[in-house]
């Protein structure tokens, strides 16, 4: 089987072996001592690329950083780069109006070369599976031009706005999706936090009134297309796990198992014919405080057990972040790529 084959398969509820992965790494300094282990060739060689992103459409219209590593997105934020998170300094948007606010026009989201650079992209992996990145959710975008708190205010104080925000930002993402129609690549994958570390932000009432009608839209035009849609979020969305089956999100990527109710064996008993998990290895735990031997022995039972009937993608919940021991960076390394 190709890696596109298996990961299909795995969408489709298929048992594999091996089980497809992902890996990525947040911190230079970590992914240099990586190489310097394994040696750049070796380095080069040894992961298989089950998942390629072929493109994307930036959401944010975000500019380039100036000398102080600040940056202005095309909704009127400030941000600054130099720490990670990026933090926003200044929203675009100060009060819960549209009156004298330069809300982007559609056409600013176009991306005249998508088609071209995907099928570049597509051509040097074919037998990979593909898929294009749109970028921020609504829900991140609300807080990205309103402010964090200003947006939660929104959401319970200012709701008719709130919901004709979300409508504009439903629109430009139909309008994003629709520029993919003419691609063939696999799948369509969004971002959109919605958890902390205990529930969903907004509250399950919440979303289910403000973000999952408008998601169901976006996930049904991209059904259309005959693609499959991936979308992350961060933090526990084990509330509203019905609601994204429901609404046809295909695959769950980041399945923090830290975060409340976000177990991957228990999500996988109650949800796992229904849909496909992406990610499950802890980072804010296995990967940063484990041993190596723990590190293994978990990878073995994440493909062991998320792995049985199909259904499951390993990688990090996060991409290796600053402060992972290399010890343990290589033993993340070592079961991925040799998997028994």
């Amino acid at each position: 089987m190709t890696p596109r084959e298996i990961v299909l398969a795995q969408i489709n509820h298929q048992e594999t072996r091996p089980v497809p992965y992902t890996f990525g790494c947040e911190d230079p300094g970590l992914a240099k001592k990586l190489q310097e282990h394994y040696g750049m060739d070796r380095w080069k060689s040894m992961f298989t690329p089950y998942i390629v992103h072929v493109g994307s459409i930036d959401s944010t219209l975000q500019g380039q950083p100036d000398e102080k590593l600040y940056v202005r997105d095309g909704f009127g934020g400030l941000w600054r780069m130099d720490r990670l998170p990026w933090h926003l300094e200044e929203p675009g948007m100060k009060k819960p109006s549209f009156e004298g606010y330069d809300f982007p026009k559609l056409d600013r989201f176009a991306n005249p070369g998508l088609k071209e650079n995907a099928k570049k992209a597509m051509a040097a992996y074919p037998d990979s599976f593909t898929t294009i990145s749109l970028g921020w959710g609504l829900f991140e975008m609300t807080w990205r031009i309103r402010g964090f708190e200003n947006a939660m205010m929104d959401a319970a104080a200012n709701q008719d706005f709130y919901e004709e925000l979300l409508d504009k930002l439903t629109e430009i993402r139909l309008f994003m999706v629709k520029q993919c129609e003419d691609i063939t690549a696999d799948s369509i994958m969004f971002g959109d936090d919605w958890g902390d570390q205990r529930d969903v932000i907004l509250g399950p009432e919440l979303w289910r009134k403000f973000l999952k009608p408008r998601w169901a839209k976006v996930y049904e035009a991209v059904h259309a297309q005959g693609k499959i849609v991936i979308s992350h979020s961060c933090g526990s969305v084990a509330s509203i796990m019905p609601d994204i089956i429901e609404i046809g999100m295909d695959v769950l990527e980041s399945v923090q198992p830290e975060a409340d109710g976000m177990n991957p064996y228990q999500l996988k008993k109650k949800y796992g014919k229904n849909i496909t998990f992406w990610g499950c290895l802890g980072s804010q735990s296995t990967i940063q405080f484990g041993t190596p031997q723990g590190i293994r022995d978990e990878i073995k039972r994440l493909t062991r057990e998320m792995g049985k009937g199909g259904g499951y993608i390993l990688a990090p919940a996060k991409s290796l972040q600053p402060g992972t021991p290399l010890e343990n960076a290589i033993a993340v390394v070592d079961a991925f790529t040799n998997q028994d």
